[in-house]
């Protein structure tokens, strides 16, 4: 995706850049990279002792040793350069890809490569690039929406069962991804090719991000558990389809953890800030995924010893600790020879009890058995049925079925209750009357020399005896 470069004033009427000042009496003009590529040619050294170049730093690079090293260029022409540690350390401002400058200082033929480079005393800032302008707006502008807040960074899986690569399926990064897996610990990969550089980059890299994490889990393909954003170094333009806002929002929005592998070390994009963790190189990428197997495995049988080791020490020494308790213990037979010689003592006394208690016993039962002589038992017998048969003739006489049989009746409501006298015979209405052989029904009259009440038409029959016709006058008895 083509950027089209700003304009040196801002549209708030601020000035966007910093610009060199040329001092006063200063008679070596600024050339282009164009004009000084093609100076070189005739003359290096004695030509152009001191010069001063403005052009983009691009790849730039500071050493361990303290030099810094990068290369101004224009549109048509690109001249390496290089700052020593002193004067690099005396610099004002950070240099980094995309920033324009002007650089002081003179030309130098380097024999090993056949090629020329700037030795450059002094490094002003002459403008912002407009590829690091808008990277730095960006940045400021998703920042500021929370996109790159810590407390959106997710962890990464221990052991992650499928590994998702977003890279050129072309190229040494994603060998080098596979290599590496392989090495440490073999996981499954899945790999969605995009374009990594050039026009629809960062929209296929978006899509494949998004792409990743759209897929369910248990489906045809399986979800990933970590992502894999990779590409290898380059330029800052080669690696602006990393800085891309569809490419940001689309690793802050992804719920897998991500990792971003884009560039080498030195190289830092707006992917970087947004995914969960940043590995310096496609290949430390892959180191972060995994574990390493083989030390896995040795941790796991060094834990297995460990405990196995443990739980022996812990047997040994209880088994040490038990020996010694019982070193201190009595011998049995001095624990046991006080309870056995209580055990006879207590034997002994019990047999003397119960030989005791026997001949108590013995003794009651002869003095109680003197009494129970077959006269006095016959008397008591004797005595004792005669009240009995006594008992017995009462009964007989006060049974009420006696004296039905000498002609005197029961009277009974219906419910069943005996009737004692007139007043409720009159009120009762129907009545029964229990003789010796059976019972009858009868009506009572409702009160003294009234018309008697009919007889129910269907009289219960006697309990005992032929049922006869009732005497005239038999339902008139009240």
């Amino acid at each position: 995706m083509a950027v089209p470069f700003p304009d040196e004033a801002s549209d708030d009427g601020t000035d966007a850049r910093l610009l060199a000042e040329e001092a006063p009496g200063d008679n070596v003009p600024p050339l282009s990279v164009s004009q000084l590529s093609a100076a070189i040619k005739r003359t290096v050294e004695d030509g152009f002792a001191r010069v001063r170049v403005r052009g983009e730093l691009s790849g730039a690079k500071r050493a361990a040793s303290g030099h810094f090293y990068a290369a101004l260029k224009d549109d048509n022409a690109l001249i390496d350069m290089v700052m020593w540690k002193g004067q690099a350390a005396r610099l004002a401002f950070r240099p980094e890809d995309g920033i324009e400058v002007i650089a002081t200082g003179k030309l130098t033929t380097y024999p090993g490569r056949s090629k020329y480079q700037l030795v450059v005393e002094s490094l002003e800032v002459a403008g912002e690039g407009a590829l690091m302008l808008l990277f730095e707006k960006l940045k400021a502008r998703l920042g500021g929406e929370g996109l790159f807040d810590r407390d959106r960074k997710q962890p990464l899986p221990y052991l992650p069962r499928t590994i998702g690569v977003v890279t050129s399926p072309t190229g040494a990064v994603i060998r080098d991804i596979l290599h590496r897996l392989a090495d440490r610990c073999p996981t499954h990969v899945i790999v969605w090719p995009v374009l990594v550089q050039g026009d629809g980059a960062a929209a296929q890299v978006a899509k494949a991000i998004r792409g990743f994490d759209a897929l369910d889990t248990g489906g045809p393909v399986p979800r990933p558990d970590l992502v894999i954003v990779a590409r290898g170094g380059g330029s800052i333009e080669d690696l602006w389809a990393f800085n891309e806002e569809v490419v940001v929002r689309a690793i802050a929005d992804c719920r897998i953890p991500t990792i971003s592998a884009v560039g080498h070390e030195t190289d830092v994009t707006l992917a970087d800030y947004a995914a969960d963790r940043r590995a310096p190189t496609p290949t430390a990428a892959a180191e972060m995924a995994v574990p390493v197997r083989s030390e896995l495995l040795a941790q796991l049988a060094t834990w297995g010893g460990r405990m196995i080791g443990a739980a022996n020490r812990a047997q040994a020494l209880g088994g040490e600790r038990l020996a010694a308790l019982a070193r201190h213990l009595p011998k049995r037979d001095a624990l046991y020879a006080p309870q056995r010689q209580r055990l006879d003592d207590a034997g002994d006394r019990l047999d003397r009890g119960q030989r005791q208690r026997l001949t108590v016993l013995g003794e009651r039962l002869a003095s109680r058995g003197a009494a129970l002589r077959p006269p006095l038992l016959a008397r008591a017998w004797d005595r004792d049925r005669a009240k009995l048969e006594g008992l017995g003739r009462l009964l007989a006489s006060l049974d009420p079925r006696a004296l039905l049989a000498r002609g005197y009746a029961m009277v009974r409501d219906s419910s069943g209750a005996i009737v004692a006298s007139a007043a409720r015979a009159r009120a009762a209405g129907h009545l029964q009357l229990q003789f010796a052989d059976g019972e009858v029904p009868v009506a009572a009259a409702s009160g003294e020399g009234g018309d008697p009440a009919p007889a129910p038409s269907a009289p219960r029959a006697a309990r005992k005896g032929p049922r006869s016709a009732p005497k005239a006058g038999q339902g008139e008895l009240f």
